[in-house]
């Protein structure tokens, strides 16, 4: 096909606006897995905390979380799979949960224990950054 403009007009421009990368606000407080980890240590139940019991103290905590649904799942998941917590009954995060006892015996032996890279943070940032996108949401709405 023909164009009769002249060529700069086809060709995007060379400098594009630069994003501002510190323009959302960082999250203030703990992260799900550590409210969880509260919450079932907090708990005297025997067989554990059900995960329904899980969301009503969050949510009596004062996180959002029918928001952040798939947060609490994607956290209470990789808190079992870290083997912080012990699934007693159910399967992924439906069913009931308590400490391990391994887990908090080996933690109470190390000094400093430093935190690893792995699960733990990338859902922590992933649940972080569906906040900020739902508080976006909200924002355009009002």
């Amino acid at each position: 096909r023909a164009h009769n403009g002249p060529i700069s007009d086809v060709v995007a421009p060379a400098n594009p606006p630069e994003r501002l990368e510190d323009s959302k606000p960082k999250k203030v407080g703990p992260s799900v897995g550590e409210l969880i980890v509260k919450t079932v240590v907090a708990s005297k139940e025997h067989s554990g905390v059900s995960a329904a019991a899980l969301k009503k103290a969050l949510g009596a905590g004062g996180y959002d979380v029918d928001k952040n649904k798939a947060c609490v799942k994607t956290a209470i998941e990789s808190l079992v799979a870290k083997g912080t917590l012990v699934q007693t009954k159910g399967t992924g995060a439906s069913g009931s949960f308590k400490m391990n006892k391994k887990a908090t015996e080996s933690k109470a032996k190390k000094a400093a224990p430093k935190a690893r890279r792995g699960q733990s943070q990338e859902t922590s940032s992933s649940c972080q950054k569906a906040q900020e996108g739902s508080s976006s949401q909200e924002a355009r709405r009002r």
